[in-house]
């Protein structure tokens, strides 16, 4: 999958990029999803569009204090939702477990990969997120394999 952008203009453009998204998901066959954006760059947001798209009924929210949701899709799966932003360090986040989540081979979707980038599987589809306006955004998808960069 080449990298290329998607235009959010608003948010009623959510739902089409989210569906747009889940496509790109599939495409890439990544198990780890990382979004990275500024604070209120709509990380937490475009989840909650996304998760609908891969089958999720459940609430979707932010799970900040929680540090992991649990969502399941359409076939029982789980799809893990994580936010390392409150995470100290990669050590905290290692004793947590996060490793066996990422092993897991189940969709996992993280909001602040950054702060645990060592424990990050070696190939990953990144989903960079600016903002460009009140509501709009351009986001940037890219395959990225950590083997390759050795």
């Amino acid at each position: 999958m080449p990298d290329f952008s998607l235009n959010i203009p608003s948010l009623a453009a959510l739902p089409t990029v989210a569906w747009q998204l889940a496509v790109s998901i599939a495409q890439s066959e990544c198990s780890l999803v990382a979004f990275e954006g500024e604070m209120g760059a709509g990380k937490t947001t475009l989840i909650r569009a996304l998760c609908p798209e891969l089958g999720v009924r459940d609430d979707v929210s932010s799970p900040t204090f929680a540090l992991v949701n649990e969502y399941r899709n359409a076939w029982g799966d789980p799809i893990y939702h994580f936010d390392f932003y409150r995470v100290d360090s990669e050590a905290e986040a290692a004793r947590l477990g996060v490793a066996e989540y990422f092993d897991s081979g189940y969709l996992c979707l993280v909001e602040w990969p950054t702060r645990v980038a060592g424990l990050l599987p070696p190939t990953y589809l990144l989903v960079e997120l600016t903002v460009t306006g009140p509501e709009s955004r351009e986001i940037h998808l890219s395959i990225i394999n950590q083997q390759l960069s050795v």
